[in-house]
């Protein structure tokens, strides 16, 4: 994902209907067409529709006066538990999300799966962490798990997005790395097993943070010159690159990734959810937050983690971690 601002409203019009018939030459009292007033316009407090055409308000009032809201104690339309003030976190949320499915021009289809993925119980995915490393605290109320490859440049540009948010949420947010090596790209596999055997010696993070800023130069003197950089028995290292439990270790995360139908790479789930780019990530966070869960996740904190020092990519979330398309590099386009 590039990570550009990551983020996603609601108002709107229901559907106006037109004349019920019409007749030919003059009409009688009996003929006349009977018009019907076109519905009432949707408003909601806290959402701002002034940039959707009439069609784009028209389209995102029906749906939020049809989607059910995202809690299941509130079995009313998003739009009635916005305008009514019901004890429900969720609404205005769930109707900013739906806007910003409209302004994409998304298809009603599009936009109800991807309503439903987000908001609804079912969208929720079991993600194990058990054995991954990890950065954050083990009891976070956010648990953010990420499939990438080291060689996949979309994955270089969001490593350092991911590691502002686990900065800035210190004690609620923790990162899970999950390695997902495309065939396609010819030195992830040797980058992931680096990465490996840089976790079996306490130094995964300084390795991935060396991966992915010198992602051109991945070839095994490279990996050998960031592994004395950081201070690590660089013939251990080869002997773990090799071992059968990195091999199982990668084979593990990829069954996994594929159980999940990722489509590449970089594929972020936040509590078990597909984040799919369709609402700011910190918007995201604040709700996953409120709601105090951490759905979708099992495991505990691995025996390595590591640390590294934070970079600053000098610019907000974006679109990062929208699923890629399912073709040679994973990568978006």
């Amino acid at each position: 994902m590039g990570m550009k601002a990551l983020a996603f409203g609601i108002i709107g019009l229901l559907s106006v209907s037109g004349a019920s018939g019409s007749t030919c030459g003059k009409s009688t009292g009996a003929d006349d067409v009977t018009k019907e007033k076109p519905a009432p316009e949707v408003t909601l407090d806290g959402v701002d529709t002034t940039a959707l055409t009439p069609r784009e308000k028209k389209e995102w009032g029906q749906y939020v006066s049809e989607f059910l809201s995202p809690c299941q104690n509130v079995p009313v339309p998003i739009a009635q538990c916005v305008q009514e003030k019901r004890a429900c976190s969720k609404c205005l949320p769930a109707a900013k999300y739906v806007l910003r499915g409209v302004k994409d021009g998304m298809t009603r289809e599009q936009i109800e799966k991807s309503y439903k993925g987000r908001f609804d119980a079912s969208g929720v995915k079991n993600v194990p962490i058990d054995g991954s490393p990890v950065r954050g605290p083990d009891g976070a109320a956010v648990t953010i798990v990420e499939f990438a490859d080291f060689e996949c440049p979309h994955c270089a540009e969001v490593a350092p997005l991911l590691d502002k948010v686990v900065d800035t949420h210190k004690n609620d947010v923790r990162f899970v790395f999950k390695f997902y090596p495309l065939p396609s790209h010819p030195h992830a596999d040797i980058a992931a097993r680096a990465a490996v055997a840089a976790m079996n010696q306490g130094k995964f993070w300084e390795m991935h943070h060396a991966l992915f800023a010198n992602q051109r130069h991945l070839e095994q003197t490279d990996l050998d010159s960031y592994a004395k950089e950081l201070g690590l028995d660089v013939g251990r290292m080869h002997a773990d690159m090799q071992s059968n439990q990195t091999t199982e270790r990668i084979a593990k995360d990829r069954k996994l990734g594929e159980d999940l139908q990722i489509g590449g790479t970089p594929t972020i789930f936040i509590n078990g959810r597909l984040f799919d780019g369709r609402q700011d990530m910190n918007e995201w966070l604040a709700l996953e937050l409120a709601g105090g869960g951490n759905a979708g996740t099992t495991g505990s904190t691995p025996a390595a983690s590591g640390s590294a020092p934070l970079l600053d990519a000098g610019k907000p979330l974006g679109d990062a971690g929208k699923p890629a398309a399912a073709t040679d590099a994973g990568t978006k386009k």
